[in-house]
């Protein structure tokens, strides 16, 4: 049996064994409408949508790397009985297998609303909420969702979502502002989580690995993106929270640059400079700024 699947075996034993034993839902019933999220920035783009209307559930926890979930049997449980699973297809293969098992029907792809369509080595970007205006194209999609399940409560999705999507376009206005004339336009990141930041921003993403922030450079990678630094004069290799720093410090060691962290969101621990989205993306902007020579 093929590794993904018996990851899944288990589980989805336990989801039909629970349902025909008649167990609790594993969401209490106090009128909230259950939501499951696959990771941080769709959990978080629901819950400011949803308001008090929601309860959400993240299936990623807090410090662990969303690219490398594995579900437990009470994570597929918690799918199943979602009214709505908010996923990225193609993201999470743990989450795409419980999703077609077991909440086909309640599953939105949050995929086609934000247009993926940066194509690098190694599959789709799928990063896309570091773009604000392609965020906020997801929690409209989200609002719509939450309306068509629970109709009573429509107006306030669509106010929430105005609410949130003018705070992102806010967001987006002062990043432009603020990016519009750094000198050094090179962007090399430890991992390439920031190729729709840098298209929306005017910078070009040098990703010293590929989209796994677990790749392995080769020699002759590192000593491209070692040369590309030097002759550029870039002084700023961005490392992240939820991955090492060594390829970023083996990097900064042959050229003398700096390595600063540059958040890509994909979760929130203690080591996040701040305590929501919109805090660790102005995290985000200032060290831009220091690092890409900003004035």
């Amino acid at each position: 049996m093929p590794s993904r699947l018996l990851r899944l075996a288990a589980p989805l034993a336990l989801v039909a064994a629970t349902a025909l034993g008649g167990c609790a839902s594993a969401t209490a019933d106090d009128g909230r409408v259950p939501v499951v999220a696959s990771f941080y920035p769709l959990a978080f783009a629901a819950e400011q949508v949803g308001g008090d209307h929601v309860r959400v559930t993240n299936l990623t926890k807090p410090g662990a790397e969303p690219h490398e979930l594995e579900l437990g049997p009470r994570d597929v449980l918690t799918v199943a009985k979602a009214r709505v699973a908010v996923y990225e297809k193609g993201f999470q293969p743990a989450v795409d297998d419980a999703i077609s098992q077991q909440a086909t029907d309640n599953a939105l792809d949050v995929a086609r609303a934000a247009h993926l369509d940066l194509h690098l080595e190694g599959g789709t970007d799928p990063h896309f909420w570091l773009d604000p205006t392609r965020y906020a194209a997801v929690a409209n999609a989200i609002a719509d969702r939450l309306a068509r399940v629970d109709p009573t409560h429509r107006a306030d999705y669509a106010a929430n979502a105005r609410t949130f999507t003018a705070r992102l376009a806010a967001l987006d206005t002062t990043m432009r502002q603020r990016l519009a004339s750094c000198r050094q336009r090179q962007l090399v990141t430890s991992h390439s989580a920031f190729g729709y930041l840098a298209r929306r921003y005017g910078f070009t993403q040098v990703g010293i690995t590929g989209l796994s922030p677990d790749a392995e450079p080769s020699p002759s990678a590192l000593a491209d993106v070692a040369r590309l630094v030097r002759s550029r004069g870039v002084t700023t290799v961005y490392a992240e929270t939820l991955a090492s720093p060594a390829i970023a410090d083996t990097v900064a060691s042959e050229t003398g640059a700096h390595v600063v962290t540059l958040d890509p969101l994909e979760g929130l621990t203690a080591r996040s400079a701040g305590h929501d989205y919109f805090a660790v993306m102005q995290a985000n902007l200032r060290a831009l700024q220091a690092g890409q020579d900003c004035p």
